[in-house]
């Protein structure tokens, strides 16, 4: 396979953006980061591997059209990193990877761009698994497959395990739940006003749930199409996305992308609760937790609530597939949530720390033990 080098030229410009690159990569731990380009195709894509002690990286792929290069590989690290303590915390055998590809999905995912990405994935060996993410789909993961057989959420037909996003949100609305209880002393949602951004797939599945429990549930999401459909659907209130933020809550559920909760966001919000199947939803990870904490609303961290869909995968690799069993597995959020929300108010420190914490004592414990056999 023939590897296209990015040219690089030894101006001071330069060396300091090349220095960057590798200085990015350090605070996260990274194992390997690897760039894959093809001017044929006009692929251009990073594939992140933050730690891959307890079993092959895997993370979905994500088109964006990001407005600088440096802003996908900062997307791509963070992505990997909350990989590795999703799956720690949610005691899978896996490790923590992500890619991104970068561009306009409308211009540019063509059949040839996947299979070269395809070719790019399978040349780690099963170091990195794929499967579906923002702006890719099973189907996508079908012809990426025809390339490389690194990959999970085939469809059913061809041996896959299907759809991840009902798992996700399952798991979503377990932790809202357990976040619920700690907070008001019951984790039933009757009558709870939840605020659910995004009602794409996950978001749609986990207003279904909320809808089911009768709580007063208020949706917003750039789509109008998504609106009106979950407003067919079920009985939600909608509120448009540049006032979401001011509705009275309790509980704020981001399901859309990430850094939605930041300095501008926090001050609007009126709710005791935040639990939501978004990934990378704090902009400044440490800062906002810490924030959130000090303003006495709950956080329920990303990677720990929003497993259910990477437990399904799991199932598919180490077991023979039983959705009933990926299942049962994803329930096991609700208990993991309270455990780390009950030794967050007992060490009077953020549940995103104690999260943090557990991910790495596990993936620690595992390491020594490795290293003495």
């Amino acid at each position: 396979m023939k590897l296209e080098a990015v040219e690089f030229n030894n101006t001071p410009q330069s060396l300091r953006n090349f220095q960057s690159v590798f200085d990015s990569m350090v605070p996260g731990d990274h194992e390997q980061v690897v760039y894959c380009y093809d001017k044929v195709t006009g692929l251009k894509a990073i594939i992140a591997i933050h730690n891959t002690v307890l079993g092959p990286a895997l993370g979905g792929t994500r088109i964006w059209n990001y407005a600088h290069d440096r802003d996908a590989l900062i997307d791509v690290l963070r992505l990997s990193k909350g990989m590795t303590y999703k799956a720690a915390l949610a005691n899978l055998k896996l490790g923590g990877g992500k890619a991104v590809i970068v561009g306009d999905v409308h211009q540019i995912k063509t059949e040839a761009l996947l299979r070269r990405y395809g070719q790019f994935v399978d040349t780690l060996h099963g170091r990195y698994i794929t499967g579906p993410d923002v702006n890719t789909n099973m189907h996508d993961m079908v012809v990426i497959a025809r390339e490389t057989q690194y990959v999970q959420s085939l469809p059913g037909a061809q041996g896959g395990n299907d759809d991840p996003s009902p798992f996700t949100a399952y798991g979503t609305y377990l932790g809202i739940k357990a976040a619920v209880k700690k907070v008001y002393g019951t984790d039933h949602l009757q009558g709870k006003k939840i605020g659910v951004e995004g009602v794409g797939k996950v978001g749609a599945y986990l207003v279904a749930h909320l809808c089911k429990e009768e709580a007063q549930v208020y949706v917003t999401d750039v789509v109008p199409e998504r609106l009106s459909a979950i407003a067919r659907a079920h009985r939600v209130y909608i509120v448009q996305p540049d006032t979401f933020y001011d509705v009275p809550m309790d509980v704020y559920a981001p399901c859309a992308l990430g850094a939605t909760i930041n300095d501008a966001t926090i001050a609007r919000l009126h709710c005791k609760i935040v639990a939501g199947a978004a990934n990378n939803q704090l902009e400044e990870e440490q800062r906002h937790s810490r924030v959130l904490f000090d303003q006495g609303i709950v956080y329920v961290p990303d990677f720990l609530i929003n497993a259910g869909g990477l437990i399904n995968i799991h199932t598919d690799l180490y077991h023979t597939y039983s959705r009933e069993l990926a299942y049962q597995h994803t329930e096991a959020i609700y208990d993991t949530c309270l455990g780390v929300l009950n030794r967050s108010e007992k060490e009077k420190i953020p549940p995103l720390v104690v999260a943090e914490q557990l991910a790495e004592e596990r993936i620690c414990s595992v390491q020594s033990a490795l290293r003495r056999a």
